[in-house]
């Protein structure tokens, strides 16, 4: 069910309508390497089939890559490709609430 981690939900324009539909929790994600930690505020999505973060970010937490062996490749709600492209790599952390 959560689908993108976020820093700062302030930097995003939200209309009263999005807002409406829009529900975050604040979570730990914590490193398996270090088990050193961070709270951040995620969005949930029950439209969602994974757990997804972006790469910037995780890289940002100092979590370590690994490479999937088979791309996963994103659709938009439209059936077109997301621009970011395919999923490449997971993370493994824990995650506390």
């Amino acid at each position: 069910m959560l689908s993108r981690v976020v820093e700062n939900t302030s930097t995003y324009n939200l209309n009263n309508q999005d807002m409406l539909r829009e529900v975050t929790v604040k979570i730990g994600l914590e490193r398996i390497d270090t088990q050193e930690g961070v709270i951040v505020e995620c969005l949930l999505d029950s439209r969602a089939m994974g757990l997804v973060m972006s790469s910037e970010f995780a890289g940002k937490q100092g979590f370590k890559f690994e490479i999937i062996e088979n791309p996963i490749y994103v659709r938009n709600v439209n059936r077109t490709f997301n621009k970011e492209g395919p999923i490449e790599n997971t993370v493994e952390v824990n995650i506390y609430y």
